[in-house]
């Protein structure tokens, strides 16, 4: 039968309208490169553009899975990630991206059947197209509800693939753009990193610190932790965190895991499972995350990770793959060189030592020698009883004093050029200590520790946790023991924590006697308080503002 001129005319009408529509859609899908409000405008002018109710977008991920699944009901503002996702399988399966496009007339009454998610609006007619390019999948584009009844037409389906060609290549556009942002963001987090630790100003917050920090700005993690081994791989140290739940994860320590034995500063990134992290965070009753990236960093001595978690449904791109290995070389880099610089400034100090030391034992002392030979050559031309008392009290004085300077010699060429941190002193004396017992006590330590404490102080503090620990482990029978060192503004805050037997008076052994020997001697505060079936609890406070190299006594 032959077109009559009003169907034709109508025809071209309907034509030129669609038409008009697409340009439409192609110009709201160029209005914004951010990803999420280009695939809510793809399905919006979808929707408009077929006269259809509902429209559904799905993201195909790099797992061939939905990566987002975008939903809109015409006439209505609301968009945005559906609550549940089809689990695909049925018809249509939105896991995957046939050739050509969909049209069903009619869908299957038994629609939990077909993979769609319960309360899913009732549908008679449907349109899937595939959005591609060439061989590449971004996903498939779903619309249902023709307007007026009836199925969709095949000028329908020819403007919807239009439509699917043109949101292809808006949608790679936009994943381009937001690749360049999310590199970005690696470099600038990276440099500031390497920044902030090569111009380290403030003594409270240490360098690790600092890369927690910007290791959680670049990734957009929902936490970042940096980790540090303890005593030669025998336990893993929670050095610094940022990011939710932060302070639980700060000072957390769990034994050395397996699965990180074989990565290198050279390998590529770690991707953890909840399998794998709940294996690195043995027993652990902090909030894991669901997924997360682990890398080493380079760098002379021990051994120290980063970890980057996340909570959300979101995982870890290619990019963050390849941009977190640029960010620990930089980060790895600026730990070396501020290693470097402090081993130089300490071999400084201890050219000084020896040259005030030959200076001392060259110079003053010679000349100490010489004037008491003088002196005592006077002897021989004096006959005043008083006078020859003096010289021999003289005399005395210069002999002690050259004795009291061959001892500071002595002290100054004796010390050690690779002196042990406070903090790896308390990891070696932990690990001693609890060598022949099955119960690994929990070690957190916060603030900067090594950089307050001095050695002088450093001795009584590992004397009274020497003794604490020790009674804890053998006489009090415990199922857990918390020892947490934290070093604040003033003072240092030491206590040891166990779920023991307990006691109502402690008894007045050499154990305890020698803990507040050593309290004293660091001018400490050392309380002890316990309960009978419910642990025993030991707190020291050591003022940090008047500590010096040794005893009260000597500082006198």
């Amino acid at each position: 039968m032959k077109d009559t001129p009003g169907h034709e005319a109508a025809t071209s009408s309907g034509a030129s309208a669609g038409i008009s529509a697409l340009v439409g859609a192609f110009g709201a899908m160029a209005e914004d490169i951010d990803l999420n409000t280009v695939l809510e405008r793809v399905v919006s002018s979808a929707c408009r553009l077929v006269d259809a109710r509902y429209g559904a977008l799905g993201v195909i991920g790099p797992d061939r899975l939905l990566s987002a699944f975008i939903t809109v009901k015409l006439g209505s503002d609301e968009a945005g990630k559906a609550a549940s996702r089809p689990r695909g399988g049925g018809v249509p399966d939105p896991s995957g991206a046939g050739p050509l496009p969909l049209p069903l007339p009619d869908l299957p009454p038994r629609r939990h059947e077909a993979g769609f998610p319960p309360r899913h609006p009732e549908m008679s007619s449907f349109l899937g197209v595939p959005i591609r390019i060439r061989d590449r999948v971004f996903g498939n584009l779903y619309l249902t509800e023709k307007s007026g009844g009836g199925g969709f037409t095949s000028t329908d389906e020819e403007l919807l693939v239009a439509l699917a060609a043109a949101a292809a290549i808006a949608i790679a556009n936009s994943r381009l753009f937001d690749d360049s942002v999310r590199r970005t963001r690696w470099l600038e987090g990276g440099l500031d990193a390497v920044r902030e630790i090569l111009d380290q100003t403030d003594p409270v917050r240490s360098h690790h610190a600092s890369v927690a920090h910007y290791a959680l700005r670049a990734s957009h993690s929902d936490v970042a932790l940096v980790l540090r081994e303890i005593g030669d791989q025998r336990g893993l140290l929670c050095a610094a965190a940022d990011g939710q739940d932060a302070a639980s994860f700060a000072g957390a320590s769990w034994n050395y895991p397996a699965l990180l034995e074989d990565l290198t500063a050279v390998s590529p990134p770690l991707v953890l499972t909840p399998v794998e992290i709940a294996r690195l965070m043995p027993g652990s009753s902090l909030p894991a995350p669901t997924t997360a990236l682990c890398v080493r960093l380079a760098g002379s001595g021990e051994r120290q990770y980063l970890l980057f978690g996340r909570r959300a449904e979101s995982s870890f791109t290619d990019v963050d793959r390849e941009m977190v290995r640029t960010f620990t070389s930089h980060v790895s880099l600026a730990l070396e060189l501020l290693r470097a610089q402090r081993q130089r400034e300490q071999e400084a100090v201890f050219g000084d030592r020896d040259r005030i030391a030959r200076d001392l034992h060259d110079l003053v002392i010679q000349r100490l020698f010489a004037t008491g030979l003088s002196i005592q050559v006077l002897r021989k031309h004096l006959s005043d009883r008083r006078a020859l008392d003096r010289i021999s009290v003289v005399t005395a004085e210069l002999d002690a004093t050259i004795r009291e300077l061959r001892d500071t010699i002595y002290s100054l060429r004796s010390v050690p050029r690779i002196a042990s941190t406070f903090s790896s002193g308390v990891f070696a004396l932990v690990a001693a200590g609890a060598e022949n017992f099955s119960l690994q006590p929990v070690l957190r330590l916060s603030g900067p520790l090594d950089a307050a404490v001095g050695p002088g102080v450093a001795e009584h503090v590992n004397g009274v946790l020497r003794e604490g620990l020790s009674n804890a482990l053998r006489h009090a029978a415990a199922h857990s023991i918390t020892i947490t060192l934290q070093a604040l503004p003033d003072r240092l805050e030491m206590g040891i924590i166990d779920d023991g037997s307990g006691f109502v008076e402690p008894s007045a052994g050499p154990g305890l006697t020698e803990m507040r020997r050593q309290a004293d001697l660091c001018d400490g505060t050392l309380s002890i308080s316990s309960t009978p079936g419910h642990g025993t609890r030991i707190l020291l406070i050591v003022p940090l503002s008047a500590q010096e190299d040794g005893p009260p006594e000597a500082r006198k």
